[in-house]
């Protein structure tokens, strides 16, 4: 079993001094190929936040184990990435998406408070997708322009936030990928975006050993978001009684449940590198008390087997620390 210092290995305050070393000489690195800009302060001042503090750069390190020429190599890539996807332009003027409630409303994809250890919890229900509608509000461009925007908001207020207020440094995120409801054909119809999701979140940014971007998720079954860093994955997966018939929206029996999540686990599982999969817990139909050995009931959703119901839902509320302004 890994041991605290083990886990905390790599992260700021808990360098040796091989990686202190490593740390400064890849700083001096980037800024002499000119991957760290000249105009660095004016960057951040626009951004409103540092992505090229000592915090961001260990995320490439420790994701390449330290070996500077691979971690460069990879630093280099997501700032080609950002350059052509604009990614800078959206975190500095955010990304107007007027159909975001109703998009909500079809394909429900959510922080919610946070866990036990101050992480954000972020919360996406993929049984309650409808393709059909979300397609007929907007599309994987749009979506995956929104998914950036998020990651840039999380980098910049929910973890700052969620920091200041557990006492100690939250790098990461939990996220929740709830199955109810699911089908296999929900799978193969969001499949491209899942897809573009993915390479976002695993190849061309800020990563904690299991993204570059960050993981936006896509938990255990939906993308690996390119900024949340997520520590911890839960996938629910709680089939309907099995004296419930099945029906287009909610194919999933008792009977039906393994074969079922066989079948979607090895449609997503190449999309994920090894690190992600390890850090994904499965929790089946007895999922509630498991859950709150992670999240505290009163942050988690009711309809997740938690108390908290939020004026309007809690899909909409950006309840945490982050949203002074929220309220349960």
């Amino acid at each position: 079993m890994a041991t605290t210092t083990d886990h905390l290995s790599g992260h700021p305050g808990h360098l040796n001094e091989a990686q202190q070393t490593a740390l400064v000489q890849f700083r001096e690195n980037l800024t002499k190929d000119a991957l760290i800009p000249a105009d660095k302060d004016t960057v951040v001042q626009t951004l409103g936040y540092d992505r090229f503090d000592d915090q961001t750069l260990l995320r490439f390190l420790r994701a390449r184990k330290f070996d500077l020429v691979r971690a460069q190599a990879m630093w280099a890539d997501n700032e080609k990435w950002r350059k052509e996807f604009g990614a800078d332009e959206i975190a500095a003027n955010g990304f107007d998406y007027p159909e975001g409630r109703e998009v909500t409303k079809y394909y429900p994809q959510f922080y919610h408070k946070t866990d036990r250890e101050g992480r954000p919890v972020y919360i996406e229900q993929l049984g309650k997708l409808d393709v059909n509608k979300l397609y007929a509000l907007t599309n994987q461009d749009r979506q995956l322009k929104k998914l950036v925007s998020e990651y840039e908001l999380f980098l910049k207020d929910r973890l700052p936030a969620s920091s200041k207020e557990s006492g100690h440094l939250v790098e990461t995120s939990c996220t929740i990928m709830d199955l109810y409801n699911a089908g296999i054909s929900t799978f193969y119809r969001v499949k491209d975006y899942v897809s573009a999701a993915s390479s976002v979140g695993q190849n061309n940014s800020r990563n904690n050993g299991a993204y570059v971007y960050h993981q936006r998720t896509l938990s255990p079954i939906m993308i690996a978001f390119a900024y949340q860093f997520p520590q911890l994955y839960l996938h629910l997966h709680h089939p309907q009684p099995s004296t419930v018939p099945p029906s287009p929206r909610s194919p999933v029996s008792r009977q039906q449940a393994p074969y079922l999540f066989s079948t979607v686990w090895s449609l997503i599982k190449p999309w994920l590198d090894e690190a992600t999969v390890r850090k994904i817990h499965i929790l089946g139909k007895n999922y509630k008390k498991e859950l709150q050995e992670y999240i505290p009931a009163e942050n988690l959703p009711a309809s997740l087997g938690g108390t908290c119901n939020c004026a309007g839902g809690c899909e909409y509320s950006n309840a945490g620390p982050w949203n002074p302004t929220s309220q349960a």
